[in-house]
């Protein structure tokens, strides 16, 4: 996914807020997101909060000293998921359908907002039957590296870790918990790492070689 995460001071968050019916005041509202945000940072890559990652309503319960109501919190929620999801180019698009067609594709994905827009995002581009499994850390609160979310995906699936590859762009989150939960790991993306499988510079380069094979 690309042009995830809008989270910069410049952000104005009343914006889509007020669009989708927030009550909550232009500098209240900004004021909130930002104190969400600031704070799971901070956690993320915290070791301890590995298994247990709060939620954006905990945290919003946690962080935040006034009363709001369940609507409200609701609206709070969906402003932080649209500044938080990003875009899927039509070329990853096809490539992800081109590769379908030799492999078994699932995601591990480590999102703070609800995996509903991302959901509806896949479907959107026709790819939501493409992931055979799936983790979303915002449904059981295991973030990587933790190497859960990777072995989670892989008893989905039934198969054995010497025959699944992870692919991802970072080599803290990905080829860490990959390495955790002893799967190859290629990176892409720029990172690059000794230990994983392969590099290279993004998922297209990627699938020349695996469709290749």
């Amino acid at each position: 996914m690309f042009g995830e995460d809008n989270f910069s001071d410049a952000e104005d968050y009343s914006i889509h807020y007020h669009e989708i019916g927030g009550g909550l005041e232009t500098e209240e509202i900004n004021n909130i997101i930002r104190s969400i945000y600031s704070f799971l940072e901070k956690i993320y890559p915290d070791k301890q909060y590995q298994h247990k990652f709060p939620s954006i309503k905990n945290t919003l319960e946690k962080i935040i000293n006034i009363e709001i109501s369940d609507h409200e919190v609701a609206k709070i929620i969906d402003t932080f998921a649209y500044h938080e999801i990003g875009y899927i180019p039509d070329k990853y698009i096809e490539v992800l359908h081109s590769l379908n067609k030799n492999y078994r594709l699932s995601v591990v994905i480590d999102i703070w907002s609800p995996k509903s827009a991302w959901l509806n995002l896949f479907k959107i581009h026709g790819i939501d039957k493409l992931f055979l499994a799936s983790s979303f850390s915002s449904d059981h609160g295991m973030v990587k590296p933790s190497p859960g979310p990777f072995e989670l995906v892989i008893n989905k699936l039934s198969l054995p870790k010497e025959e699944c590859l992870v692919i991802g762009d970072s080599v803290r989150r990905d080829l860490g918990g990959a390495s955790a939960a002893k799967i190859d790991c290629v990176l892409v993306g720029g990172a690059n790492h000794s230990d994983a499988a392969g590099c290279y510079e993004n998922l297209i380069e990627l699938s020349h070689d695996l469709l290749r094979n």
